[in-house]
């Protein structure tokens, strides 16, 4: 596993990224010995930097090395990728707007519903124009180039596919977040690696129904694991529809480390995965 380069940030750059955790949790993060998941989160956006990961971020560029490691198959086709959006659609319906270089800038387009092309278009300019890194202090997207892509919207087309996070740790998923109706109702329930369903709610609320595992959750697993095996710590989103798994996307900075546990203590569980790769502590002993 490559050393990861330190960075060594004014102090003044630290100081929006630390109210911002003071704001959330309560409490000032320990960033000089860090052991909380929240707390690694924050000490990778502002001290750590790694020429692999503008990469593994960028949702154009990733899908070589995805198709590369996994086969083709894995990766949601592009339907068009640039700068500039034609003067309208050609694309088939439902289809999916969103942004290479940033979160939560997406535009969903499904059959039959109403668009105003150029709203959405201005929208997406502002996409471009606007810098995403500075907002959260979030290194790596200040090195992708900003641009648009359109994907088709994979799943039955009026409803969000199940989305499926693998937390992989040292190239081993240890847990697996499953965000719920993201769009109306989020839920997000937390399961380990066996799918056995844990005692905590991670920033959205629980959904109290059974979920049951997805009928490719072992090639998924096996695929998380593949992805991320380079690096101590990474988040794997990945889809199944209808038994066929996809790749979704790399996240290096799962909720830019604002996202809250409760109870509290599993903040510091899901850290303590990540401080054994630091601290080349034995993973294996826990299980």
């Amino acid at each position: 596993m490559p050393p990861v380069e330190p960075s060594r940030p004014h102090r003044a750059a630290t100081v929006l990224p630390r109210l911002l955790y003071l704001w959330r949790f309560g409490r000032w993060p320990d960033l000089a010995a860090p052991r909380r998941f929240s707390e690694l989160v924050t000490a990778r956006k502002l001290y750590e930097r790694d020429a692999r990961w503008p990469e593994l971020a960028d949702k154009v560029a990733v899908k070589a090395q995805v198709s590369a490691t996994l086969g083709a198959e894995w990766v949601i086709p592009t339907l068009w990728h640039g700068t500039a959006l034609p003067a309208s659609p050609p694309w088939p319906r439902p289809f999916v707007l969103k942004s290479s270089h940033a979160s939560q800038q997406t535009i969903f387009v499904r059959a039959g519903d109403p668009l105003d092309w150029r709203a959405t278009s201005r929208r997406a300019a502002r996409w471009l124009r606007r810098p995403y890194a500075p907002l959260l202090h979030e290194w790596l997207y200040s090195r992708i180039t900003p641009q648009l892509l359109v994907e088709p919207l994979i799943g039955c087309g009026r409803v969000l596919p199940v989305d499926y996070k693998f937390f992989v740790f040292g190239g081993r998923v240890e847990f697996v977040q499953v965000d719920l109706d993201r769009e109306h109702r989020h839920r997000r329930v937390m399961f380990d690696r066996a799918w056995r369903r844990l005692d905590c709610a991670f920033e959205f609320p629980p959904d109290a129904r059974a979920v049951a595992p997805p009928a490719s959750l072992a090639r998924m697993i096996a695929a998380a694991e593949a992805l991320a095996a380079p690096h101590d710590f990474a988040r794997v989103d990945l889809y199944d529809v209808g038994g066929r798994p996809y790749f979704g996307e790399f996240t290096l900075y799962p909720g830019s480390g604002l996202d809250r546990f409760r109870p509290r203590s599993w903040d510091l569980h899901f850290g303590s995965y990540w401080a054994d790769q630091r601290s080349g502590g034995d993973q294996a002993a826990r299980r």
